[in-house]
């Protein structure tokens, strides 16, 4: 190494000097140029350095310490600017970096030695230098450089670190690989990082020509393919075998026979006349006949006739399901409005028929006979398909398995129209509904076209299955389009984005349902009627499973009637404690396993027939897995009977309080909503407690019906002292589930009066109501499944409130026989049944 030399620094872009190498340079920052000028002013030499980032700004901490001490061979001034060739002369370390007096940067520097190999004649070293020089021509050769140019490339340099130093310079690397063999001094480790560099260079070059040889002979199969095409089609024209004519050909009779608005017509008859024009080797011909036969596919002009007979409607939802009078009722009212709108539009139409040929002539129609048993005339036709296309878009709601998408396929076969159903469940994307445009790869028509397409019919029964399970996403919302197909206002229009051409949906039936419908976005519940399903009792589980679900799987089983039986007490054992649903779906899995058991018996040969009662089918299907709540056995004073109903069914809960005396002073006030527990401050002393996972509007009931149970001490003898100062708990059990509701207002007066006057509460009396500060005694709903859920519990003597008597007509003849409904208004008449009366005292003669 030589002594310390101060120079000019050269910072460098993306740009790495090596020793040996002439590099050509714009210099045009102004430091630079200063350090130019300084270097030109003295002996040439300057530090040229590769900066770490490409900034514009030159700062020390940005440049590298090792760089290459270079000489200006040549100048070329120029606007803005400097263009030098520089030629590399040493490597060199900046020991530091100083500002120059003109602003310029300049750099104490110490050259730097390359290291040789201990023995320059060792083989593996010239074998490495060999190598090198070998890869090195092949990547040249692979670069295209002619091979005059290469020899003298390579036979100008026969040391190998200057060899080394030039190929480094050429090698396609990036700035930070580049000065890692600057600074690589060891030659021989220079060698073999290098030799690595050329070997990847050169694998990279193989591949990409591997790839250019794949494309051009694939372009070529594709030229000759197309050669043969063009010969094959000529030879097809001159033998009259045109097969691409042909499909065009018949296309355009299929189109022609369509009836088509004009409208329609009109962008068919164009793209049409596109595909004629278009080569059948394009893509775009693919998609332009793909779009025809989505059109010619569609129902444009086939419809069903319907059938708007009302009593055989009845007997075929009554053949499908058992139960539901109100949703049949909802039903067939729809279709008699229907029939009496398409009898009105018949009478007219006929009305305004031409009565003769000459008549018809005169109007320029033909004539149509109108004889008994003959096809109606189109215009008749027409007339009664537009008067029932028009009316309520009905909504199915209610929880799973009670039949909401079966009684839809029962409306099809009862008006003999084609049923198609769509699933929206989970749907995210708006062109699923409204289908992707052409221009997209891989567009098709969205679900409502594709489901007409599949019904082959303009006026099929489609049902849109989950609608409240529609999903929002960045490729739009589904429910917003749904908006259009379900408006009888607007859908005669729609427009799938796919066709690009209106269709008319006004004579499709749609039927949605749904098991929460307040899930569904205001704007389109709004387009449709509402038809409740309410669960079903156990008496219809019963008749269904009877004449439905057990048939069904004992065909399933390959059982017949005799050999496969389940009594009623069974199926009711089934039905109370191994299933808790609303539906009969879980009902008719288990009975497809005791089917399965009993055929698995009868095949091994330890039977020929199966009977089961209740009291096997515990040994068939295991413990029971549902526990119903049971009427209590014994009046309890705090502890009162109230019914709850979920869409699963009702049932009945029980509300305990007790009442303890609070001796230290109470809490500060607070609310702690953290657990299942609630502490309440309620006066200026006393405490509230809560448990059982109640939610806020229960919180609030006990709160009131406390008020109320303070007001009115004197008049159920309460002690006030307890009512005001003790702590007062009040629990709910199984607090694993989350209870919430107002409708528990009566039986938590009933049990907070009985604990703190300690007057029992009648464990055969079920209660439900809202329960105001005045004490009047509001209505509820759920009623119908929530006395049938006492009923089941063992409960006869049921109290509800007053305005809910007309809900009464809704349960069954014979369940409401064996009960004893008490209609009140407040909760004095509540508390007058609920709570058991003192025996009067006998008087002693």
């Amino acid at each position: 190494m030589s002594d310390r030399q101060l120079l000019p620094v050269l910072p460098l872009r993306e740009t790495v000097i090596f020793p040996g190498t002439a590099v050509p340079i714009s210099v045009g920052r102004p430091g630079t140029l200063r350090a130019v000028e300084a270097a030109l002013a003295g002996d040439h030499r300057l530090f040229a350095v590769a900066q770490r980032e490409n900034r514009e700004e030159v700062e020390p901490s940005n440049l590298y310490t090792v760089g290459t001490i270079c000489k200006i061979v040549q100048v070329q001034r120029a606007p803005g600017g400097m263009q030098l060739l520089v030629h590399g002369q040493r490597r060199a370390l900046a020991m530091e970096y100083l500002p120059g007096n003109d602003g310029s940067l300049v750099a104490h520097v110490r050259e730097l030695e390359d290291i040789p190999p201990p023995d320059p004649e060792d083989p593996a070293f010239l074998a490495l230098h060999r190598e090198l020089r070998e890869r090195a021509a092949e990547l040249g050769r692979r670069r295209g450089v002619p091979p005059e140019v290469l020899r003298q490339f390579l036979e100008g340099v026969r040391e190998p670190g200057p060899f080394a130093d030039l190929i480094a310079f050429y090698v396609e690397i990036d700035t930070e690989a580049k000065q890692k063999l600057l600074e690589t001094l060891n030659i021989e480790e220079r060698l073999r990082s290098l030799l690595l560099v050329v070997q990847r260079q050169i694998a990279l070059l193989e591949a990409q020509e591997e790839i250019q040889q794949q494309v051009q002979e694939e372009l070529g199969e594709r030229q000759r393919e197309m050669l043969l095409r063009e010969q094959l089609k000529a030879i097809q024209r001159e033998l009259g075998e045109d097969t691409e004519g042909k499909e065009i050909e018949e296309l355009r009779q299929r189109i022609a026979a369509l009836e088509l608005p004009p409208n329609v017509r009109e962008e068919v008859e164009r793209e049409l006349s596109r595909l004629e024009r278009t080569s059948p080797q394009s893509a775009e011909y693919q998609v332009i006949r793909t779009y025809l036969e989505w059109i010619v596919e569609l129902p444009w002009n086939q419809r069903t006739e319907d059938k708007l007979d009302l009593a055989e409607a009845a007997r075929i939802l009554d053949e499908d399901h058992y139960g539901l009078e109100d949703v049949k009722n909802r039903v067939l009212e729809f279709l008699a409005v229907r029939q009496l709108a398409a009898r009105r539009a018949e009478a007219e139409a006929r009305q305004r028929l031409p009565t003769s040929p000459e008549a018809a002539q005169a109007e320029g129609a033909p004539a149509e006979p109108v004889a008994d048993g003959a096809q109606e005339p189109e215009p008749v036709r027409q007339a009664k398909a537009r008067a029932t296309a028009k009316g309520p878009i009905l909504l199915f709601a209610g929880p799973p398995g009670v039949g909401k998408t079966s009684i839809a396929q029962s409306i099809a076969r009862a008006l003999g129209r084609r049923y198609v159903r769509i699933a929206l469940g989970g749907v995210r994307d708006e062109a699923d509904i409204r289908g992707h445009r052409r221009t997209y790869v891989g567009a098709m028509p969205g679900r409502i076209i594709q489901a007409l397409r599949q019904a082959k019919s303009r006026n099929p029964v489609m049902l849109l299955d989950e609608v409240d399970k529609l999903g929002v996403s960045l490729q739009g919302d589904p429910a917003a389009a749904l908006l259009e197909v379900l408006d009888p206002a607007q859908n005669h229009e729609f427009t799938d984005h796919y066709l690009g051409v209106p269709f008319d949906l006004s004579e499709v039936l749609f039927i949605a349902t749904a098991n929460y419908p307040q899930n569904i976005p205001a704007p389109l519940f709004d387009r449709m009627e509402l038809v409740e399903f309410r669960g079903y009792t156990e008496q219809e589980k019963l008749e269904i499973a009877k004449r439905y679900l057990l048939p069904r799987q004992r065909e399933q089983a390959g059982l017949t009637a005799d050999e496969f039986e389940v009594t009623d007490d069974a199926i009711r054992e089934v039905i109370v404690h191994y299933t808790r649903e609303a539906g009969v779906r879980q009902l008719e899995r288990e009975l497809g396993a005791l089917a399965r058991k009993a055929a698995r018996r009868i095949a091994s040969g330890e039977a020929t027939r199966v009977r089961i009662d209740a009291a096997d089918v515990r040994h068939y299907l295991g413990r029971p897995r549902v526990h119903p709540e049971r009427a209590g056995r014994e009046d309890q004073i705090g502890v009162a009977t109230g019914m709850y109903y979920t869409p699963m069914g009702g049932d009945i809960m029980f509300i305990e309080v007790a009442v303890a005396q609070r001796p230290a002073p109470p809490p500060r006030s607070r609310e702690d909503g953290a657990g299942d527990t609630t502490q309440l401050q309620v006066g200026d002393s006393g405490l509230l407690v809560l448990t059982g996972q109640l939610g806020d509007v229960m919180k609030e009931s006990a709160r009131a019906a406390l008020t109320y149970a303070r007001a009115h001490a004197d008049r159920y003898g309460i002690d006030p002292n307890k009512a005001w100062n003790a702590e007062i708990h009040i629990h709910v059990p199984a607090g694993a589930i989350p209870k919430d509701g107002p409708s528990a207002g009566v039986a938590l007066v009933a049990a907070l009066v009985s604990a703190l006057s300690g007057v029992p509460v009648r464990a055969d009396v079920a209660m439900t109501g809202e329960v105001t500060l005045t004490g009047r005694v509001l209505p509820i709903g759920g009623v119908k499944e929530k006395v049938l859920g006492a009923y089941r519990a063992g409960i006869r003597t049921v109290v509800l409130p007053k305005a809910n008597e007309g809900d009464l007509e809704e349960l069954p003849p014979e369940v409401l026989a064996q009960l004893d409904i008490r209609l009140v208004e407040t909760v004095d008449e509540a508390l007058a049944i609920a709570l058991r009366q003192p025996e009067p005292a006998a008087v002693a003669g």
